[in-house]
């Protein structure tokens, strides 16, 4: 990641070796091929070990439970987004006052749930560790940075979580599936939040 940055990045694991190397991209791959047959929420480190042909202790060491393992299938996605708003083009990147870049980034948040909807659903079901730590915390120390502007003197923090917690995957499947809200009703009505939140005027 954007190394000048003080947020914490994932995908960033210590030198290994070749072996270790080799036996990290079998499981990815693994995993991977048995999602894209089976579904994510049939991921069972178990079966990825004995697939891959390693020692499901391997599996365990190297990416700790299952939403570690679905943090690194999401991993480069997931760094050409923080890319993208730590230094990309405004409104979503530096450049446009905090407020628009707040709209733009929790759009973008959803189109980036939707992009893997069902590794985010799995992910969610982790412990709250996994769960809130991670991308969710790269999230949340941009979005907070950008509410203490927006709103000085607010509790930045505990604004970013609730905003956060309206882009969940599993709300926005609910949402769309059971509510029959199209993607973009959800994203226009989180802009209306969005400003309610910040304090800016409708464009």
């Amino acid at each position: 990641m954007c190394g000048r940055q003080s947020l914490p990045m994932i995908g960033q694991p210590p030198p290994e070796r070749a072996d270790a190397a080799r036996n990290r991209q079998k499981i990815i791959e693994v995993a991977s091929r048995m999602i894209a047959e089976h579904g994510a929420d049939q991921l069972s480190l178990d079966e990825v070990a004995k697939e891959a042909g390693v020692g499901v202790g391997t599996v365990y060491r190297r990416f700790g439970d299952r939403a570690g393992l679905v943090w690194a299938l999401i991993d480069e996605r997931e760094r050409r987004f923080q890319q993208a708003f730590l230094s990309g083009p405004p409104p979503i990147g530096p450049g446009a006052p905090p407020a628009e870049r707040i709209r733009a980034f929790l759009s973008a948040v959803v189109n980036r749930v939707m992009d893997q909807e069902d590794l985010f659903l799995l992910v969610e079901l982790g412990s709250p560790k996994a769960r809130f730590g991670g991308p969710y915390k790269v999230h949340h120390t941009h979005l907070a940075t950008l509410l203490a502007q927006a709103r000085p003197g607010a509790d930045a923090r505990f604004l970013a979580d609730a905003l956060l917690a309206s882009v969940n995957a599993h709300l926005i499947r609910y949402q769309r599936d059971e509510r029959g809200m199209s993607v973009e009703a959800i994203k226009s009505a989180l802009d209306d939040l969005a400003l309610s939140v910040t304090g800016g005027p409708p464009t």
